[in-house]
């Protein structure tokens, strides 16, 4: 079966700690490795997590604060350093056009790969050429621009080894019926709907730093795997409301709303040194499959239902 998991580089917000590496986040997903948020340190986090330069096909950045993007001149001179064969596509707001520049060329080195820049403009579906999934975008609430990331896998079909069976259809005749919709079996056609049933397309979204709003919502509505910061806890819910952040219960009422599957919490202040209180104040409120991410943490996407 293809592999598809989170890899979490880092998970502090605004400054690194002696445990948590600034914000790094790598969504592998069937030969896909969609990088988010590459924090300060992210190449040397890849290194330690064991996972190849080779391995990044696309780089989504939410917004231009350094937290979330000091990264990118390592991790892009890493990816030509390495050369692998297929380009890498950037994703970021386009308001950040002149950040994103400064970033890509912060120093001297020889380009091999080719990065090709996306600017997200607005909020929709992106381009995402060759990627088995759909991308797409939704403004969040911060005080620089700043945009969510979901990424859903189209709804497809699933065999029935029994219908197949009794109606005699093996070996390549599968494929065939897979690959044409139907098959003709002697006197009958066979349509692929009589062998087959409805299978739900996976999804995930990586949602940082905003207050809460309505991208927060569209982002995580029947996700199989949320990504979401909890920077702050209730107790300071006016600092996460002035400087535009999340408390852990907000994130995880926000996820039980929206029928989430797999909650990962990260973006944590280092005002709290313990996460005990997010994990408790989250409980309260979401009752599936809850993570505190930690740095060098990997979390499958959940099993199909």
């Amino acid at each position: 079966m293809s592999q598809r998991e989170l890899v979490v580089l880092g998970t502090a917000s605004q400054v690194p700690t002696r445990h948590r590496n600034h914000n790094g986040y790598l969504l592998q997903w069937d030969g896909e490795g969609v990088l988010f948020d590459p924090g300060e340190g992210t190449q040397r986090q890849l290194l330690h997590a064991g996972v190849s330069a080779h391995a990044i096909t696309r780089i989504c950045v939410t917004h231009f604060h350094g937290d979330h993007c000091l990264g990118l001149p390592g991790v892009i001179q890493r990816i030509n350093l390495d050369r692998p064969p297929h380009a890498v596509s950037a994703y970021y707001p386009a308001s950040g056009q002149h950040w994103f520049e400064r970033l890509r060329h912060a120093s001297a080195f020889h380009e091999t790969v080719e990065l090709r820049p996306e600017p997200v403009a607005a909020a929709g579906e992106l381009k995402a050429e060759g990627a088995p999934f759909a991308l797409e975008a939704v403004a969040l609430s911060h005080p620089v621009d700043c945009f969510g990331y979901r990424i859903t896998e189209p709804d497809g079909r699933r065999l029935l080894p029994g219908r197949l069976a009794a109606l005699g259809i093996a070996g390549p005749a599968v494929g065939e019926l897979q690959r044409q919709g139907s098959l003709v079996l002697g006197d009958r056609t066979v349509a692929l709907d009589e062998v087959s049933e409805p299978r739900k397309g996976q999804s995930a979204a990586f949602v940082m730093d905003t207050r809460m709003c309505a991208g927060v919502e569209e982002l995580a509505a029947g996700v199989d795997l949320l990504v979401i910061e909890a920077t702050f806890l209730e107790a300071d819910a006016r600092l996460a409301r002035d400087h535009g952040h999340l408390t852990a219960a907000q994130a995880a009422r926000a996820a039980a709303a929206a029928g989430v599957r797999t909650l990962v919490l990260t973006h944590f202040s280092q005002r709290y040194p313990d996460p005990a209180g997010h994990l408790a104040e989250a409980r309260r409120y979401f009752d599936g499959e809850l993570v505190l991410a930690e740095d060098l943490m990997r979390v499958p996407v959940p099993k199909r239902e």
